[in-house]
């Protein structure tokens, strides 16, 4: 069984600065003629390869089932099971996957995969596909220049093993080790190991349950004994919907 895990939760405060209360979205729900142009349906057509689509939110939780129920075709929402964050506003992104893996292990068996991506992405059909069809462990980056305030940042160290660097605050980096390559994040990743999962899983409920996802991703990995085992996947259009302004360079891009 294959699953695609998609984290919609968060409050989307930088998308809905300076809109009127009655006006702000979940900003993977947001469009401004076609229904269809969302980055929800985008990305679920891209997911539809899986057996099953776990979908986390919170915010405006009741708007994310309604657009699933009318928007999204039958064959889709057949797939997806639904999942609500109650921590949305006062824990980080890691409580979201958390409840998406912990649903996933506890209500599915015979998973050979997890496929996880934040819902705020726009991935180009191609870059997703490579990282489908990749028989491995998978971690992702774009090609964006690499900014402390906003990038995730991903390198390898001199003994091969892969670690994360991010300011919550959107502040200074620093990297106090030799690194052999740096990256800037795909926010997109895959695990197949489902025993290596759990623990990762388990052990941020039990001390890291304030961290964001990388708390989760970074212990799965630090799990996996053989880098031979991981793909690094570049994507080659990847933009992180921040901004209204953003969904438009997205909108561009789609109509092309």
């Amino acid at each position: 069984m294959k699953i695609v895990i998609i984290t919609v939760a968060g409050i989307s405060s930088r998308f809905n600065k300076d809109v009127p209360e009655d006006e702000k979205i979940l900003k993977c729900l947001y469009y401004e003629e076609n229904p269809c142009d969302t980055l929800i349906y985008r990305m679920l057509e891209k997911a539809g390869y899986a057996d099953k689509i776990v979908i986390v939110g919170g915010y405006k939780y009741e708007d994310l089932v309604d657009y699933i129920n009318n928007q999204i075709p039958e064959d889709l929402q057949d797939k997806i099971l639904t999942v609500y964050n109650d921590h949305y506003s006062d824990l980080s992104s890691g409580y979201s996957l958390y409840l998406g893996i912990k649903e996933s292990l506890d209500n599915f068996n015979d998973i050979d995969e997890i496929l996880f991506v934040e819902g705020d992405l726009d991935i180009d059909e191609e870059s997703f596909s490579n990282v489908v069809e990749s028989s491995k462990n998978v971690l992702t980056f774009n090609f964006e220049p690499i900014y402390s305030n906003k990038a995730v940042v991903l390198y390898q160290n001199e003994q091969n093993e892969y670690h994360y660097l991010f300011n919550s605050d959107h502040g200074l980096l620093s990297l106090d080790e030799p690194f052999k390559a740096i990256f800037n994040s795909g926010q997109t990743w895959k695990f197949k190991d489902m025993e290596l999962l759990r623990i990762a899983n388990d052990n941020f409920y039990e001390n890291l349950i304030d961290d964001t996802n990388l708390g989760i991703i970074q212990k799965y990995f630090d799990l996996v004994e053989n880098t031979s085992d991981v793909d690094i996947i570049g994507l080659k259009h990847w933009v992180n919907c921040n901004t209204r302004e953003d969904y438009k360079l997205i909108k561009n891009y789609w109509e092309k």
